[in-house]
């Protein structure tokens, strides 16, 4: 098992220690900074001695594994990429967008079908995709683009 040592510099300890007591930033920048304070191991640190990560897990209510990966991301990355959270990785495009959005806005301004009073969410999704605007979209994701729109 590896373990990444952390050696904060006066100036960075400094930093952390202000970001900690000011409780203007988010929570989770707040406890990885407290993290690091905690597993510190260069010269301006508090103690001497070496805690473990299980120690600091456990004084400060997070998991070992939350510990061991704010570390890393300090020694690979850098102190501001161990503070901050990753950006999430799963992001998908929108579905219905600009042009999309026109033709969608289009057909709710237009007469409804025969038979019909009005749009229905349902009404609308069969459309855009009879109309080859989008090659399939379900009734909430119209709902939620019209919502938006308001």
């Amino acid at each position: 098992m590896e373990k990444y040592i952390v050696k904060l510099t006066l100036d960075e300890r400094n930093d952390l220690v202000n970001l900690t007591r000011t409780g203007k930033h988010a929570a989770s920048k707040i406890l990885h900074a407290r993290i690091l304070l905690e597993v510190d191991e260069g010269e301006h640190a508090d103690s001497a001695d070496k805690t473990t990560d299980k120690v600091v897990a456990v004084r400060l209510h997070v998991n070992e594994s939350s510990v061991k990966r704010v570390r890393k991301r300090f020694v690979f990355e850098g102190l501001e990429s161990a503070l901050s959270r990753k950006p999430h990785s799963r992001t998908r495009p929108r579905i219905i967008q600009g042009e999309e959005e026109a033709h969608l806005i289009a057909i709710c301004c237009s007469q409804a079908p025969e038979g019909r009073t009005r749009w229905t969410l349902k009404l609308l999704s069969e459309r855009l995709v009879e109309m080859e605007i989008v090659e399939s979209v379900s009734a909430p994701t119209i709902g939620r683009v019209l919502k938006k729109m308001n």
